[in-house]
């Protein structure tokens, strides 16, 4: 569908520009007249040829920079188109600055904030334009955006924490892998055709480590193409409902992993609803749009019974106590909200908490994983290189 870049007035007479998609300059008369806008000029951008495998993701952090200030801006009292032209200069990512200019041109041509935001699902997800609308509708879109700012940075903090807890663990384990493989392949059989030709006795262990070498040169190949063939299937099996289901159930019930996944999940859910609550989405849109920014099946799935409990004219603390994800104290200090009339404020409250317990859970799991890793390499690397001297020792007896 061909891009045209448009001039036109409005009902009050002020010119706008902007960039719409259509499939002719008829359809696109049509679409801004609903809009309101009478076209004057229309001519279709020029099809470019792109070497680009796809188009650049937005980070999380420009997301977050961009409410927060637009938030300041908002409350300074600047005009909202005002306030998007220069946040789109401001911009350092290309991509970004374009969707930037397009919501300027859609809220110049009449559309509300919210309706521009929308049209963005990628950036702008189903909690961002909720509480935007909702923002727009109260009167109070620089309270809600201040309040959306803090939200994020809160999220994004606090993904950072859990992606550090996660990569640390898999990075030494990357590498003791890496140097036992590189041990195993190149530097044992050195020594297996030294001990060939010297026709030494190999003792129990020696054989072991020659056995496992022998076998990573022979089928190295056939063990990188089913170790890739393996990660394939999982993650094509991770993107059915039940593959989801399972592997988030499994990666909860990991010793040391899946506590700080379990308190991260908690803060996760806690703060979204609390935040979307205290800027007057109805807890049935508030429980929805949860459930989908969950990040886990498991906990995505209870927060869906919730709505089903509360569109029956139950309390949500149900469905949340039969996962077995959520502590007593949680699904307590909900039900007091519930009963008090401030979930929302209760559920910041138990965010506030939660983030302080993924810090210390964090700190533990960094402290425990890496004597743990150090120790088991240790020992395979010992075993390797001690039952390597084994035969030198014998054939040194016998030379003496």
């Amino acid at each position: 569908m061909p891009v045209f870049d448009y001039k036109g007035k409005t009902a009050a007479g002020a010119v706008v520009t902007g960039q719409l998609k259509a499939k002719d300059k008829r359809e696109l008369e049509r679409v801004l007249r609903g809009k309101r806008v009478l076209v004057t000029e229309a001519t279709p951008r020029a099809t470019q040829l792109s070497f680009s495998f796809g188009r650049k993701r937005v980070k999380k952090v420009h997301i977050s920079r961009f409410t927060r200030q637009f938030a300041t801006m908002i409350g300074a009292g600047l005009p909202m188109v005002q306030c998007l032209e220069i946040l789109a200069t401001q911009s350092d990512s290309s991509e970004f600055r374009k969707i930037i200019d397009q919501v300027r041109d859609n809220v110049q041509s009449g559309t509300t904030l919210s309706e521009a935001l929308s049209r963005h699902k990628k950036v702008y997800d189903d909690l961002y334009v909720n509480m935007v609308e909702a923002g727009e509708i109260g009167g109070a879109l620089d309270t809600i955006l201040t309040r959306l700012a803090h939200y994020r940075e809160k999220a994004d903090a606090l993904a950072r924490k859990v992606k550090g807890a996660l990569v640390y663990p898999a990075v030494v384990v990357s590498v003791a892998t890496l140097v036992t493989f590189i041990m195993l392949r190149f530097i044992v059989p050195v020594f297996a055709k030294m001990f060939r030709g010297v026709g030494a006795e190999l003792p129990a262990p020696t054989q072991i480590v020659l056995g496992v070498s022998n076998f990573l040169t022979s089928y190295m190949w056939v063990i990188v193409g089913l170790f890739t063939m393996g990660l394939v299937a999982l993650r094509y099996y991770y993107k059915t409902e039940a593959g989801r289901m399972n592997i988030d159930k499994f990666m909860l019930k990991i010793p040391l992993i899946g506590i700080v996944l379990r308190k991260s999940a908690v803060a996760k859910f806690t703060r979204t609803l609390g935040t979307l609550l205290s800027s007057g989405v109805s807890i049935l849109d508030a429980l929805e749009i949860t459930s989908k920014t969950a990040g886990n099946k498991v906990i995505q799935k209870a927060i869906q019974k919730s709505v089903v409990s509360i569109a029956e004219g139950d309390t949500i603390t149900q469905p949340l106590k039969e996962t077995g994800v959520f502590p007593p104290m949680v699904t307590q200090m909900i039900a007091v909200g519930e009963k008090t009339g401030g979930l929302d404020d209760m559920l910041n409250k138990i965010a506030d908490f939660y983030e302080e317990e993924v810090d210390a859970a964090v700190a533990a799991l960094t402290s425990l994983i890496e004597p743990i890793i150090i120790v088991l390499m240790g020992i395979v690397i010992g075993f390797i290189l001690v039952s390597m001297y084994l035969p030198m020792f014998d054939i040194i007896g016998k030379i003496n």
